[in-house]
């Protein structure tokens, strides 16, 4: 079932790059298809736990009967507050595959995908107040701007967020093919579905508080994991991947260089374990496109 549902990116590296021990606790951040989480039980023994974090209804229906799995129905922000629930002070493993599984795409009712006609919703979890119709509806141009320049790396963003406020002021948004056929209008015709693809994509990260999501999670990661233990990320676009690979760098998401004392040392939690990013490769690629714009760093606690 979990091959239909959603296909693993970077299956053997990630778990490679756990480097699982038997008896150990680890914890998958993004359960979604359930095939990473399936492939850390495979090495585990039976005293292992895999605690997996998923606030979406399909994900939980979608688990496997295990009891060395724990599954929590949140978002994997609240973390640390559920290992202390859990009694669990440290853990030998993260992995966040930071994805949307290939599901939510191809589930037209989600709201996820311009291919589709349906409601303009994108939230994970529906107990998120906010959908991505009442951003387009209610957003000033200003704060529609900002979020289509940030989250969707959109040149022509204030056009965008300017067209859609002229739509609104008509007719309110209210599926994806409303919001699509103004996005036509401004997207470059050549790479239309490349434009669309960015500008969905700011909305979903708006909507699911995604970056900030991962900015507390990591920094949460360097309570959590114990010495020797390792944090794997995978990420889909630069903004994810920057944060990562400054946080891996400094311990701070915002920053790029590590500060130092006065005999220039540095304290940094963690220490990278591969020079360069790993990315998929062309089998894997042509097996699964999604992986395309994949990025995997491991570090490493120090």
């Amino acid at each position: 079932m979990e091959q239909d549902y959603h296909i693993p990116v970077l299956l053997k590296e990630a778990v490679e790059g756990l480097n699982i021990k038997p008896d150990g606790v680890f914890i998958d951040l993004t359960f979604g298809g359930g095939g990473h989480s399936r492939e850390i039980l495979k090495h585990l023994g039976s005293n292992g736990r895999l605690i997996v974090f998923d606030q979406d209804a399909d994900a939980y229906a979608n688990r496997p009967d295990d009891e060395r799995l724990i599954f929590v129905r949140h978002n994997f922000r609240y973390m640390s507050q559920f290992l202390r629930f859990l009694g669990i002070d440290k853990v030998d493993g993260i992995l966040g595959d930071l994805g949307v599984s290939s599901h939510h795409f191809d589930a037209a009712e989600r709201g996820f995908s311009f291919r589709f006609d349906a409601e303009l919703d994108m939230r994970m979890s529906q107990k998120v107040d906010v959908d991505a119709a009442e951003v387009v509806n209610t957003y000033s141009f200003e704060k529609l701007r900002q979020l289509f320049f940030q989250y969707g790396e959109i040149k022509k963003a204030g056009r965008l967020a300017s067209e859609i406020v002229k739509a609104r002021d008509i007719k309110k948004f209210r599926t994806t093919s409303d919001l699509k056929l103004v996005a036509e209008q401004v997207g470059p015709k050549k790479e239309i579905s490349k434009f669309l693809a960015q500008v969905f994509q700011a909305l979903r990260i708006e909507v699911n508080h995604e970056m900030d999501a991962l900015k507390e999670v990591l920094m949460q990661s360097t309570e959590v994991i114990k010495e020797g233990g390792r944090l794997v990320i995978i990420s889909y676009h630069s903004l994810e991947d920057r944060l990562v690979k400054n946080f891996v760098r400094t311990g701070d998401c915002n920053k790029s260089q590590a500060e130092t004392d006065l005999f220039g040392h540095t304290n940094v939690p963690f220490e990278a374990t591969h020079r360069k990013i790993i990315i998929p490769g062309e089998e894997e690629i042509a097996r699964n496109g999604r992986a395309r714009s994949a990025k995997m760093r491991i570090a490493q606690r120090v």
